[in-house]
């Protein structure tokens, strides 16, 4: 085990409260988790990934034990927080929101969109896991309507799109291209020409953006950070998987009021 005094390393976007999209520097895992894995789903040692979450809520101000995280699906369930379960007994669900003051809402991605959400005139915040699925779906705008429930009004919302897999490293077939097109056929700004014959690259930041804005955020911005591109910085699925496989991290991003 690394350092206990290691600093998680995070980007921030400007939101009115705090927050961070956390990279995979400042953690204390080792190998393939190094350093800062915030998944308690993979092989790494849950003390390890105790102590990392523990490192990304103390670095905001946070109480480690009141930063609740997901089990996440790819679906579109947004829940409110009241108070906080055990880590790894979150409900299976893709967002969640909450007017709790202390309260840090954690979400895990290797590619996949994470999404933070800020009322702060409301005092309330939301943080979505939004892979491509479930930004089709509508786990974007299920949160804004789980924030509305509790008082919050989406044209104050401040919502960020952090660290993805971007454009030009997101390769994808007919399939994905197809879904986001039956939904919207407008939607097909959002693909440039691929490299290979019956491939695209879609843009999911972009994609993610545009939803949000659709169901009426007020403020909308987008960090453009790669998470194949800079594997010193990011976690990433799709870069695992063209190496061929093996053990993976999780980068987390937090919010709290």
């Amino acid at each position: 085990m690394n350092s206990p005094h290691s600093t998680a390393e995070a980007v921030t976007a400007g939101l009115p409260v705090r927050h961070g999209f956390f990279t995979r520097r400042g953690g204390v895992s080792e190998g393939p988790f190094a350093s800062l894995n915030c998944s308690l789903s993979g092989q790494d040692s849950r003390d390890n990934v105790l102590a990392n979450r523990a490192l990304a809520a103390r670095s905001l101000g946070a109480d480690p034990a009141c930063m609740v995280g997901l089990t996440q699906v790819h679906g579109t369930e947004a829940v409110p927080v009241e108070t906080p379960w055990a880590p790894g007994a979150g409900p299976r669900a893709d967002a969640a929101v909450t007017d709790r003051p202390g309260l840090a809402l954690g979400i895990v991605t290797a590619d996949c969109a994470p999404v933070l959400f800020a009322d702060a005139t409301a005092g309330v915040v939301g943080a979505a896991h939004a892979g491509w699925r479930g930004a089709v779906a509508g786990v974007l705008e299920a949160t804004l309507a789980a924030m509305a429930a509790l008082g919050a009004d989406p044209a104050r919302v401040v919502a960020a799109v952090g660290p993805c897999i971007g454009q030009d490293s997101y390769e994808v077939a007919a399939d994905l291209r197809d879904a986001v097109l039956a939904r919207d056929p407008g939607d097909a700004r959002f693909f440039a020409a691929g490299r290979r014959p019956e491939r695209w690259q879609f843009d999911l930041a972009g994609y993610c953006a545009a939803r949000l804005r659709a169901a009426g955020a007020g403020t909308v911005t987008v960090s453009g950070l790669d998470t194949l591109a800079e594997e010193a910085r990011f976690f990433s699925h799709r870069r695992r998987t063209l190496a061929g496989g093996g053990p993976i991290g999780h980068q987390i991003s937090v919010i709290v009021l």
